[in-house]
């Protein structure tokens, strides 16, 4: 399970320091738009499900210009950071919103994006069911979630300190496989759809660097599991050792992260008047839903 209050927290309390330490979602960020740019497409409203600081915002309105940019994300340190830093770009805007439950009509966009957000849901089939109603027929749904193989070492490592000091297992997060992402878009009712993954790995001096570089950016652990850190103070000690002695080497200790790249097509053929789905998107802006 995952304590959704709990990663709202966490990322909200983090907005500050966010854009500073994530340097795999930079880098998946600047990946989603290479793959954009090869669609060639132009969209003319645009909307990024757990927009964060604003990063994809800002880079897609460099991308597209003449687009109407929309953003959503469930924290709300987040949204302050975002609107900060989007300034007054008159296009661009962003409200606090669940991605499992977006507050748009059906067919309100012709391309919906995301990056690093949806392995923090319970259910992403949800939303990439809400991704699939809020699209105009023909739009593009293009997304990337961190994947199975994420911060395995770290995983693997504190299964085997807790097998040994009685901590409990269930407090590692899970993350999804490609053919559950596949099987998700599908259900979800799209026509067409392309997963891929691509492994990225950042290095850190140890184990304890790793573990504040993912408290800055407030991808602490999600588990509704209650403890000391990961557990207890020999279970830590234990997960240390472990992970320096199997994969530590001269540049410090590897973390690795999957991260899944996937493409939906709605079915069908866009061609309806647009002009009543962006003045619900602005009227909610104006009336403060935030």
């Amino acid at each position: 399970m995952i304590d959704r209050k709990r990663v709202r927290h966490a990322f909200g309390k983090q907005a500050g320091e966010y854009e500073s330490h994530a340097s795999v979602q930079k880098r998946v960020l600047a990946r989603l738009v290479d793959i954009l740019q090869g669609e060639s497409l132009a969209p003319r409203r645009i909307l990024d499900i757990g927009s964060g600081t604003g990063m994809l915002l800002r880079t897609l309105r460099g991308v597209y210009g003449d687009a109407w940019a929309v953003g959503v994300d469930h924290a709300v340190g987040m949204n302050i950071k975002a609107r900060k830093c989007l300034g007054n770009d008159g296009r661009a805007h962003v409200l606090a919103a669940d991605a499992e439950q977006l507050p748009f009509s059906p067919s309100s966009f012709d391309l919906v994006l995301s990056t690093s957000t949806f392995q923090w849901l319970e259910h992403p089939g949800v939303a990439f069911g809400e991704a699939f109603r809020v699209l105009v027929p023909g739009g593009l749904f293009c997304f990337a979630l961190f994947g199975e193989g994420t911060l395995h070492e770290l995983r693997n490592s504190y299964r085997y300190a807790a097998a040994l000091n009685g901590g409990p297992e269930n407090r590692v997060h899970t993350f999804l496989t490609g053919k559950q992402v596949a099987s998700a878009l599908r259900q979800a009712g799209f026509a067409s759809c392309r997963v891929t993954s691509r492994m990225e790995v950042e290095f850190h001096e140890n184990v304890p660097a790793l573990l504040r570089s993912l408290k800055r950016i407030g991808a602490g652990n999600a588990s509704p599991v209650r403890g000391r850190g990961l557990a207890g103070k020999r279970t830590m000690l234990a997960m240390m050792e472990r992970y320096r002695h199997l994969y530590g080497g001269s540049n410090g200790i590897p973390a690795s992260y999957e991260v899944i790249y996937g493409l939906g097509w709605k079915g069908g053929t866009a061609g309806e008047d647009i002009k009543q789905a962006i003045d619900f998107v602005f009227s909610l802006n104006d009336t403060g839903a935030t």
